[in-house]
């Protein structure tokens, strides 16, 4: 990482600018939130993003027309707080799109959530009943330990359902065993699902666990749309984004940061902000400091570990391929991890309403055989790969593709990261004017409106509030846990502190 002297001998200018009130590192869904909840407060501030367009991992990529995501998001919360942010800022621009998913396993697609009468009628009788057994096997004698996902899943699901629906896609996403992932991840994205519940909805079309929502609100061009009203809203409240802007240096007297340096265009931007915002990698905020942290605190830093990620948009010669929005791939004979087809997310996501824009995902780490492939290998294997699915009858039907590479896209939740967390979270605790926030500024997996909730809350706080950002996803905290009655009771019982606990539903 290059240091701030050696800007100095280079022809690079220095330009010392106004302070603002507020500095926000990060343009994503968390920093932008934070940013239009000081603003409606008269508070100005400004937001510094490395890209050169805001949304972060939410933003919307464009290729000759064709707009798509990074990951596919869904825009369902029952946090009405930030929903009446969507709201607010986008207006009629959202539309309602149906939900559809499916799996791909062993050569036959299963519906998505798990409907005991489909997937009864192809995996076939004799490994149903297995399934069945291995489940109430564990039901009664559970496994005395959850430290790992594989350990925390088979108890809920059994071994058989565990290793036929979990076990490859996960490992696939994450890159090692499942025995090497924190049981934390599985709490935090899949709690509340059982094998019990998912038979009870099936039977008797209940529908109340958050996978199992059956439409979702979605901007009419992507999820970028979102984030670029943000940006136009913060600037007309005199709040600027500035993009292509590098955050290379944060100076700290040990319980201030009193300054924060950034390149952009060839010149130094020095900000002395009265409080920092900042939603990047924790972990490489670290790194950022002057003075440096002790070394127990960079090499916590040097522990954390991110999954990259890979998407192969592809365009198809034909108007329709499948009803999905989206398909996951268990099967390991494909390196392809999950498709989007983005026509059926929006329309408007594809200007030739005769063609077809789909997204495969690869996940991977940057440096492994699969991220170093060119974009033209990644194509071909792309292309490949949704013939070899059964989605497309000819590779001669693929007319065109991009490649998108994602780095950072996932927070690790390996058996060492919440050590090395808690040795972040506690120094940074020390700093009186710097709140981290979002996925990567928290090392938390969180969906859009998870991290738009911990830039709201982060906003409060320099509004004068309380709130703990670190409470937020924690256990009891995570959305399936409450109804909307008991969250307004919890909320009258608590007054505003109790906003750090608002239920949270998936956007990703």
């Amino acid at each position: 990482m290059r240091s701030v002297d050696s800007y100095q001998t280079s022809t690079f200018r220095v330009n010392t600018m106004l302070s603002p009130s507020v500095l926000v590192i990060g343009a994503g869904p968390a920093g932008l939130t934070a940013g239009y909840e000081l603003a409606k407060h008269d508070i100005s501030s400004t937001v510094l993003e490395k890209a050169d367009k805001v949304g972060g991992i939410s933003r919307t990529e464009t290729y000759k027309g064709y707009r798509f995501d990074i990951g596919g998001h869904r825009f369902f919360t029952k946090v009405e707080e930030v929903k009446a942010l969507w709201y607010e800022v986008m207006g009629d621009e959202f539309i309602q799109v149906p939900r559809l998913s499916r799996i791909y396993y062993n050569g036959s697609f299963f519906q998505y959530p798990l409907e005991p009468w489909d997937a009864l009628s192809k995996i076939g009788l004799y490994q149903s009943i297995m399934m069945m057994g291995s489940y109430f096997k564990r039901r009664m004698r559970p496994l005395p330990s959850e430290e790992s996902l594989e350990e925390w899943v088979i108890n809920r699901f059994g071994g058989r359902l565990y290793a036929t629906f979990f076990k490859t896609y996960t490992e696939k996403v994450w890159g090692v065993p499942c025995t090497e992932i924190r049981a934390d991840w599985a709490a935090q994205r899949i709690k509340g699902l059982s094998l019990k519940k998912a038979v009870v909805n099936a039977l008797v079309g209940s529908n109340d666990t958050k996978t199992l929502i059956k439409e979702f609100d979605y901007p009419l061009l992507g999820p970028g749309m979102m984030w670029e009203r943000f940006q136009e809203k913060l600037a007309a409240k005199g709040s600027p984004t500035l993009l292509n802007t590098n955050v290379i240096q944060l100076d700290h007297d040990g319980h201030r940061i009193t300054q924060v340096i950034a390149e952009q265009d060839e010149q130094l931007l020095k900000f002395s902000p009265e409080t920092v915002v900042s939603s990047m990698p924790v972990a490489l905020l670290a790194q950022k400091l002057n003075p440096r942290p002790p070394e127990p605190v960079l090499a916590a830093a040097r522990g954390l570990k991110y999954r990259d990620f890979l998407i192969v948009p592809i365009i198809v010669n034909q108007e329709h391929l499948f009803p999905d929005n989206w398909i996951y791939i268990h099967s390991p004979e494909f390196k392809v991890g999950r498709i989007q087809n983005f026509k059926n997310w929006s329309p408007a996501m594809v200007p030739d309403p005769s063609k077809t824009c789909l997204g495969m995902e690869y996940f991977c780490s940057e440096g492994d055989d699969l991220w170093e492939l060119s974009d033209q290998e990644l194509i071909k294997l792309a292309s490949r790969e949704i013939v070899g699915l059964g989605l497309l009858d000819s590779l001669d039907k693929v007319e065109d593709g991009t490649v998108i590479r994602q780095h950072k896209a996932y927070p690790v939740y390996d058996g060492e990261y919440r050590q090395h967390l808690t040795v972040l979270q506690d120094y940074f605790s020390q700093f009186e004017n710097l709140q981290t926030v979002g996925r990567n500024g928290m090392h938390r997996y969180n969906n859009q409106d998870h991290s738009m909730l911990t830039g709201l809350l982060a906003a409060k706080n320099i509004l004068g509030e309380d709130h703990d950002l670190w409470n937020v996803n924690v256990e009891r905290s995570y959305h399936e846990n409450f109804t909307d009655e008991e969250w307004s009771k919890l909320k009258q019982q608590s007054g505003s502190r109790a906003t750090r606990y608002q239920p949270l539903s998936p956007t990703a």
